[in-house]
């Protein structure tokens, strides 16, 4: 049995609870070590107010990763890495010490109760768009970006 081809998958990290720098860069480090994966890019944190909801500014970053992992065993490491962040659910939008979206996985379309792929509002997020475009500018169109310019977000630190 061969292994399973290799999917360029694209995450969206989010942080606005705690020590959010402190907690992307942890959190890009065990996505670098999840099973059958390996970290190919990463972009700078970038902070935003946080998006239809209240609370401390969010900072945000997208990696790109190399996986063999199925979209749905990747998420379910996100949720796990979530998890072990402390991450809670209380409501819609909610504060965060840490958010993984799984933004694209390959060029896949995944339309399932449990993921939806690519990901069904990051084309109108700035603060998903702005770091996509740095580690992969063919995702991100003119367009994409003309979309969401009125949304305020800042590049906080390079990475990498």
């Amino acid at each position: 049995m061969s292994a399973r081809p290799e999917v360029l998958a694209y995450v969206g990290l989010g942080s606005n609870l705690g020590q959010p720098v402190a907690t992307l860069q942890a959190a890009m480090v065990q996505l670098a070590g999840l099973p059958q994966t390996r970290l190919v890019a990463q972009s700078s944190l970038y902070s935003s107010a946080p998006f239809e909801a209240a609370g401390p500014d969010f900072v945000n970053a997208v990696v790109g990763l190399q996986t063999r992992l199925t979209a749905p065993a990747l998420l379910w490491q996100l949720q796990h890495i979530e998890t072990t962040a402390g991450r809670e659910r209380p409501y819609r939008n909610a504060p965060r010490t840490l958010d993984l979206d799984l933004l694209l996985y390959g060029t896949a379309r995944i339309h399932s109760p449990a993921l939806s792929v690519p990901h069904p509002r990051m084309f109108e997020r700035a603060f998903v768009l702005l770091p996509l475009v740095e580690i992969a500018p063919h995702w991100v169109s003119a367009d994409h970006l003309a979309a969401v310019l009125g949304q305020t977000v800042v590049k906080v630190a390079e990475c990498g």
